[in-house]
């Protein structure tokens, strides 16, 4: 089974997933030919960055991905944002152009997060999405919590976007559309249910204690909330999130924290600007920043919070693929890299459970 996800939290929830159902998993970041190899594995995790891309270049993406791996198409599962963002419509009409489906259910809905759909509309803990912080999105807002006005292009596209309350509600859904012919896409629940089916044990855990090894934490969301762990702060100055400044300023103050410390935690404590050159420019810089770090001294633990965030960090490190540990929290996954430092990571929205 292949999994596309739209970025690398994401990708790493599905793995977590995968992986608790006893599955062989293998995440990688989008490369070339040779990474997406799925041999030897039950599921293979894509994590892409299209969702931080111009909708052209995820549809050139997608494009390339699909056309990369050697699979049935019944075997592909794409992993979007339960919180609607991304260009969904684009990527799923690449992936069904592609890969030869003839439809698509687009079901973001995580009813065990209070996330669900209710005659078209789109719930977050019984609130309309666009009346949550959803709404202040700096690349995807929220601004309506219908569907339909939302993906007005959907229906034309073939892709379907039912209503889902409950667990049983996707189990159906899969069971109306399963037939061979139909890529299913959407979140965490969805894919559940899916792999449920092909698992060969369940209740597979590792540790899920933090510990308070050489750590560097970046808080790297628009959710995100800094925690009060006993990890020494550094903020990213208004100079340099205001792009007025080189990285220099802050680096120093950074490394002679890392220095004394052996952890850090790097925060973003301004959020009034908005769109997707703000965004570019904070996870290049935390990502840049992450990188003189661990070129310092490689921490024990690189803990990531934020999807594009991430993405950018990993990429910046050249750590093409990551191995299972453990998934510690729904969403929130312990992996190794190349060089043996545990990531751990977890979408913004998320919750750390009971982590820290």
């Amino acid at each position: 089974m292949i999994v596309i996800a739209d970025d690398i939290t994401g990708a790493a929830e599905m793995a977590g997933i995968a992986f608790n159902h006893g599955l062989a998993v293998r995440l990688c970041i989008a490369g070339n030919e040779h990474d997406l190899s799925h041999d030897k594995t039950d599921v293979l995790v894509i994590a892409t960055d299209t969702r931080s891309m111009t909708e052209q270049e995820a549809v050139a993406e997608t494009h390339r991905i699909v056309s990369a791996i050697n699979c049935q198409p019944s075997s592909i599962f794409k992993k979007t944002d339960s919180a609607l963002r991304g260009h969904v419509m684009a990527e799923l009409a690449a992936l069904m152009e592609t890969a030869g489906y003839q439809r698509a259910v687009f079901l973001p809905a995580n009813p065990s997060k209070r996330r669900i759909i209710h005659n078209g509309i789109y719930y977050i803990d019984g609130t309309p999405i666009h009346k949550t912080a959803f709404n202040y999105d700096p690349e995807f807002p929220a601004t309506t919590s219908s569907l339909k006005k939302r993906f007005p292009e959907a229906e034309q596209k073939g892709i379907f976007m039912p209503d889902a309350e409950s667990v049983e509600d996707i189990k159906k859904v899969i069971a109306d559309y399963d037939d061979g012919k139909t890529i299913f896409a959407g979140a965490a629940d969805l894919f559940e249910a899916i792999v449920s089916r092909k698992s060969k044990e369940s209740g597979k855990s590792g540790d899920s204690r933090y510990s308070k090894a050489s750590t560097i934490f970046l808080c790297g969301s628009t959710q995100s909330k800094p925690l009060d762990i006993g990890l020494p702060i550094t903020a990213m100055p208004r100079a340099i999130y205001d792009g007025s400044k080189e990285i220099s300023l802050w680096l120093e103050e950074a490394i002679t924290l890392y220095d004394q410390h052996g952890s850090l935690m790097i925060t973003i404590p301004f959020h009034h600007r908005t769109g997707k050159d703000v965004a570019v420019h904070l996870r290049e810089m935390t990502a840049e920043l992450i990188q003189e770090l661990v070129a310092k001294r490689q921490p024990q633990q690189l803990i990531l919070e934020g999807g594009a965030s991430a993405y950018a960090t990993l990429q910046r490190l050249g750590w093409k693929q990551l191995e299972m540990v453990s998934q510690l929290a729904p969403g929130v996954i312990k992996t190794k890299a190349p060089n043996g430092t545990f990531v751990i990571m977890k979408p913004g929205s998320y919750t750390w459970g009971s982590l820290f």
